[in-house]
This record gives structure tokens, sequence and C-alpha cells, in this order.
């Protein structure tokens, strides 16, 4: 062969192979480039933290007041005045109802004048049994005449202990038919417009306290050896945003309930500004275990393998991390992290938590 013919076949070659050197670094490129179009929404990225962490059994149950009054009509009659409207603040004593007196006034002068006319024949009787007395030692006087007036002393006496009953009932019944609050709160219900004619017992208005609510909650049988009176109470109610309140046990109940083999438990809550409000539905636990540590969000914790997993972002990297797991908050879901991890590190949570380990992640922006 001539050095012209050996030379293109040659150059043909080497051609060749630079182009698919140029082709594979092309597809490098190209792989690249895609798996760095990763991208994760700022609520799928957490931060380890050192934060304070409570344990206990669930528990779920409403809001009540721990002071509430329905008032209801201890006389009949017709409603005259009416001065509560459902969500008015009342004092203590203020008026809210006023029923027809007419009848209790009535009765109750007339049982004044009873109480005068038995007053003064107690007295002239009195008189009459001291003047008897002297006449019976001075022997002018017959022991019949002294007992007959003796006797109608002690009449008198009980003639006018009857009739000072019979006022007090009437100024009582006179008082009843103003109806006022009993303790400082809030009108929650009124039932009557001024016109009606009630009956006795009838419904008139509810005032409830919200300084101070209690929360009634059912707890499992299995929580009662870990839990006892004064142990704080986390919770969260509709509405709040996810925002945690707390109380403390103040009530076990000692029977268990047959139909849902739970117990009974109640928990003062302090109202401080008296934000929340009676019947809200409420759900939390009983913290019987509380400390602090390092923990992240339950939704960053893979607990698909034998051992729990983390994805922590290094470098702009997803890696596996095997972690060791502590308590579990779960009224703030969250889970402590006794090994694996340190403060400040950056975890995937959420749907981000499939990413593949060596994948680069870029957080969008909010």
């Amino acid at each position: 062969m001539s050095r012209a013919q050996w030379i293109i076949p040659t150059a043909l070659l080497g051609l060749a192979l630079l182009t698919a050197g140029c082709s594979g670094e092309s597809d490098a490129a190209a792989r690249t480039a895609e798996r760095t179009a990763v991208s994760v929404a700022p609520e799928n990225v957490a931060v380890a933290q050192l934060q304070e962490l409570a344990a206990g059994p669930a528990l779920s149950g409403s809001l009540v007041p721990e002071r509430q009054a329905a008032l209801r009509a201890e006389v009949g009659g017709m409603v005259v005045e009416v001065r509560a409207e459902p969500g008015q603040r009342v004092a203590t004593g203020q008026v809210l109802v006023r029923l027809d007196n007419a009848a209790q006034a009535d009765a109750a002068q007339s049982a004044r004048s009873a109480v005068r006319t038995a007053r003064e024949a107690l007295t002239v009787a009195q008189r009459n049994a001291e003047r008897s007395e002297r006449l019976a030692q001075a022997g002018a006087l017959a022991d019949r005449d002294l007992e007959l007036a003796r006797w109608n002393a002690m009449s008198a006496e009980a003639t006018l202990a009857d009739a000072e009953a019979r006022l007090t009932l009437a100024e009582r019944l006179l008082q009843k038919t103003t109806i006022r609050a009993p303790f400082a709160g809030i009108v929650s219900e009124r039932e009557v417009r001024t016109g009606d004619v009630v009956q006795l017992g009838a419904e008139l208005a509810t005032v409830v306290d919200l300084r101070s609510l209690r929360l009634e909650a059912n707890v499992p049988v299995s929580a009662l050896g870990a839990m006892k009176v004064g142990t704080t109470v986390d919770f969260s109610v509709a509405g709040y945003d996810r925002e945690s309140f707390q109380g403390k046990v103040w009530l076990i109940n000692p029977v268990v309930d047959p139909a849902t083999g739970q117990v009974r438990v109640i928990a003062d809550i302090p109202n401080l500004g008296e934000r929340l409000v009676a019947g809200l539905f409420a759900e939390g636990r009983v913290a019987t275990e509380r400390r602090s540590g390092l923990a992240v969000p339950l939704a960053a914790v893979d607990l698909r393998g034998p051992t729990p997993l983390v994805r922590r972002l290094r470098l702009g990297l997803v890696e596996l991390v095997a972690v060791e797991l502590g308590i579990q908050d779960e009224a703030r879901e969250l889970v402590e992290i006794k090994s694996g991890l340190t403060p400040g590190d950056t975890v995937l949570a959420g749907g981000a938590t499939g990413i593949a380990a060596g994948t680069p992640v870029v957080i969008k922006k909010e």
C-alpha cells in the first residue's frame, strides 16, 4: 500500500473516533442537565432544630364552659322587659328579664299587713299575760284564767311567725319576677321576647363564663398508668390554623365507658382573652412525657425500610441518612432524632422523600 492510500483511511478513523467522543460527552451533559432539573417547593424542606417535644396518648373531645347557667322562670307571668341579647356581656346581678309582678306585689303587701296585725296582737296578748301573772300572784285571779292568758300569748307568737313566713315567701316570689345574671359572663341564648307569657320552669336565657373552659375527652385505657391529675394536655381546635393550646387534667373518671372502652377525662383550660368558644371540637394528647431534643417533621422520615431514613441535602445533592428515632410529638407532627443528624441539617419532607440519592435539588423561591 502506498503512503497516500494509508493516510486516508487513518484520517477517516480518527475523524470517526473524534465524532464518537463528542457524542458521548453530549450524552453525559444531557444526563447531567436532566438531573439538575429537580426542584422542590419550600414546604417540602425542613431544618433539624432543637425543640421541646412531648408525647402521650391521643384524646379528642369538645370544649364546654366551666360555669354555665340556664335561667328558668320560677314564677309564671307575662314578659314585660327583656334586656339580654345573644353575645351580650353581662355583669353579676345585671337584670336580664322582667316579668309582670302585679300579683306578687299585691301578695307581698297583704303579707306585710298581716305581719303588722299579728305583731300588735302579740303585744296585747303579752301585756294581758303579764297582768294575769301579777293578779294570780296576789290571789285575785283563778288559775284557769292565767292559763288562758298564757295560751293567748303563745298563740299570738305562732300567728306572727306564720305571717312573717308568708311575707318572706311573698317577697321572694316578687324578687323572682326579675331575672338577673348569676355571674359575670356572656349571654349565649335568649328564649323569650317582650309580651310572651311564660309558665313555671320555662327557659328564659343562658349565661356562660368563658374565662375558664373544660375539655371533656376520651383516652384509651392503656394510658391510665402514665396519666394523673395535673398532667399537661396539648390540643388544637378547628378554625385556629393549627395553633396549639394547653390545659391540665382535672378529673379522671374511675369507670370505663362500656360502649367505647375508653376513659372520660376532663381538663381545665385557661381561656385568656376568651379567644376560645364553647362547643369546639378539640384533638390533642396528654403529655405524659416531655423533653428537649433534635427534631424534624414526621413527614421527613422514610419508614418503608427496616431502618428509618431521611433525605438530607448536602452541597445541593440528596443523600440518604440512617437515623435513630426518639419520642413522637404527634400534636405538632414532630419526631426526635437521637442520632444521624446535627442541628441545622436540611432535610426533605412530604412528597420530596421520593427523590433518589445523588440527585441535585433546587429549592423553589416563594
